[in-house]
């Protein structure tokens, strides 16, 4: 719709010209934060391995005006999708010397919700790593912290909504997922408690 997604891309010190080079492509948490032009220790020690890093600013980033920031209520999954992988897209198009068959997903909270949607909507990455991610808004509303937090996200609470808490859940397309995945979660997360990384879990051993 003409909206534009900026987005950084990180090179592997030492790049030589005709070289291939394995992409990461790491998503914030929030989604209410945005990246920036900053320093990450954790994209620098990517690099430092010998990995590209792609980072964007989809729709529901802050930083952008209200209408950017709200532009994935009621649908998370839905243009932030299209904006993330329109931004690996163009980077492939820009990139030649991105090895297309070595690309790597990532993200924490916010980021590990869209890890887990990503993942279960392409099959193009050959592997992903999930950090204290969503995967099931439904229980995640009776588990964490603040009560019914996500009403703002879905225009309802979840009891009002509650196909829409499901539709968007990661966890309903579990058995689409074909990719590696590895699953970080820590027991002491109360806003994302571990339950959801046990679901997610599980849900992906039963589908194999």
């Amino acid at each position: 719709d003409g909206s534009r997604v900026p987005s950084w891309i990180l090179i592997p010190p030492g790049y030589q010209d005709g070289t291939r080079v394995p992409v990461i492509l790491e998503i914030h948490g929030g989604p209410y934060a945005s990246y920036g032009p900053h320093f990450s220790t954790d994209y620098q020690l990517y690099a430092a391995s010998g990995y590209a890093v792609l980072y964007t600013n989809p729709r529901g980033s802050t930083g952008y005006g209200q209408n950017f920031e709200r532009g994935i209520a009621g649908e998370w999954g839905g243009k932030d999708y299209i904006d993330v992988m329109n931004g690996v897209d163009a980077a492939l198009k820009r990139y030649p010397w991105i090895d297309t068959d070595r690309l790597g997903v990532t993200g924490g909270s916010y980021g590990g919700f869209m890890t887990n949607w990503i993942i279960g909507h392409t099959n193009r990455f050959k592997a992903a790593v999930t950090l204290r991610s969503v995967v099931n808004f439904i229980s995640d509303e009776g588990t964490r912290d603040g009560a019914y937090g996500h009403t703002p996200d879905f225009e309802g609470d979840v009891f009002e909504r509650f196909e829409t808490y499901w539709d968007r859940s990661p966890l309903k397309y579990a058995k689409n997922v074909k990719t590696p995945t590895l699953i970080l979660h820590s027991d002491n997360d109360f806003r994302v408690p571990i339950e959801q990384g046990e679901q997610w879990f599980r849900a992906l051993k039963h589908f194999g």
